[in-house]
């Protein structure tokens, strides 16, 4: 299933790259892309995952996210 975030904060590639990172490595995701220009983060996961805890994670990182939809 996808999940869409909203993520803010985002200034540069490696911004882009860490959260890229800090989404693959949560369990049950297998795929994390994130588009810098848009600010949207589109995550492939395992049924079972919670969305809004793929975004606390995200903004525990230091960025603001939202699920989107």
């Amino acid at each position: 299933m996808d999940i869409v975030l909203k993520v803010e904060g985002m200034t540069c590639g490696g911004c882009k790259a860490s959260v890229e990172r800090l989404l693959a490595a949560q369990p049950g995701v297998r795929h994390a892309a994130v588009n810098l220009a848009e600010g949207r983060a589109v995550v492939d996961a395992e049924d079972g995952v919670a969305p809004q805890a793929l975004a606390d994670a995200v903004e525990a990182a230091g960025f603001d996210a939202r699920v989107e939809g």
